[in-house]
């Protein structure tokens, strides 16, 4: 995440990793004032083990892209909500990335940092069984855990 003050927003991802017992690492890099960090992680993330990166940033938000110009692995990029605009800055600061470096972004606040999470999950799945077992089965309680009726 770019700030500390995003952490409350992205613990929602960090929580959702952990309810499926998916390996992760949370760090704050800031992508104008930590570009060395932000530099530095980016290029050894996949020879350090990461399978996907999920970047949260409000405001100018340019974090996610940042990581995306410096690795190979998948960013999912979550817009924090900014006091001014609502998280309509950091929303089109991460989505509006120029053809040939991706960023698969998400919905403004905790939902998108869930959903990332989820994605992550998703992706992570496609070469760990365990993982992939672990989200067919969420997707039932899921649901399940929808009423066929109102009580």
């Amino acid at each position: 995440m770019g700030s500390q003050s995003d952490w409350s927003t992205m613990k929602a991802a960090a929580d959702t990793l952990d309810q499926f017992g998916a390996a992760h690492e949370v760090k704050i890099i800031s992508a104008h004032r930590t570009p060395a960090r932000l530099s530095k992680f980016a290029k050894t993330a996949h020879e350090n083990g990461f399978g996907v990166i999920i970047a949260g940033a409000g405001g100018a938000a340019h974090l996610p892209g940042m990581i995306a110009a410096h690795t190979q692995l998948p960013v999912l990029g979550v817009p924090v909500e900014s006091a001014a605009l609502k998280g309509m800055d950091s929303l089109l600061s991460i989505v509006q990335m120029p053809a040939g470096v991706p960023v698969g972004t998400l919905a403004i606040g905790v939902a998108g940092a869930k959903n990332a999470a989820l994605l992550a999950v998703q992706i992570l799945a496609l070469s760990d069984a365990d993982l992939g077992q672990k989200i067919i089965a969420w997707r039932q309680s899921q649901t399940d855990n929808v009423a066929e009726a109102p009580e």
